[in-house]
């Protein structure tokens, strides 16, 4: 009992619901890229397969923190489009890093991808609160 009231004061605050479901969109991202390379590395680029996993990991994004993190109803595409400016930063960072760790240090495209995960967290955050989602 005392352990769920815990729980639920925490998850009233908006940056610990948002740790929450950026660790889950974080493992999610990840887990995609992971399965998908898993599935088509030996015949798709790793950067096609970081672009297939991007969409997918940023749709689901939108509408975790939409719903669970900043409770807001308002949207449609233009919120989404919206929404989807935050990540190009971290996207075009990305698209440069992989390919400087997996072909310049010659390192498993999954072992990159996984140190260049989670490295805008702080960023989305303000990005998101102040811009992107909020009301």
């Amino acid at each position: 009992v005392r352990s769920a009231l815990m729980i639920q004061r925490a998850w009233r605050n908006e940056k610990f619901r948002y740790l929450a479901v950026g660790a889950y969109n974080t493992l999610f991202g990840y887990g995609l890229f992971a399965l998908l390379w898993t599935v088509w590395g030996h015949t798709l680029h790793y950067v096609w397969i970081l672009c297939i996993s991007h969409i997918l990991s940023v749709t689901n994004a939108y509408f975790g923190y939409k719903i669970f993190v900043f409770h807001t109803s308002t949207g449609g595409w233009k919120a989404f489009l919206k929404f989807n400016t935050v990540y190009i930063g971290a996207f075009l960072f990305n698209l440069l890093a992989l390919p400087l760790l997996v072909d310049g240090l010659e390192l498993h495209p999954l072992l990159a991808q996984m140190m260049i995960v989670g490295t805008t967290v702080v960023t989305s955050f303000l990005m998101h609160k102040n811009y992107s989602i909020s009301n």
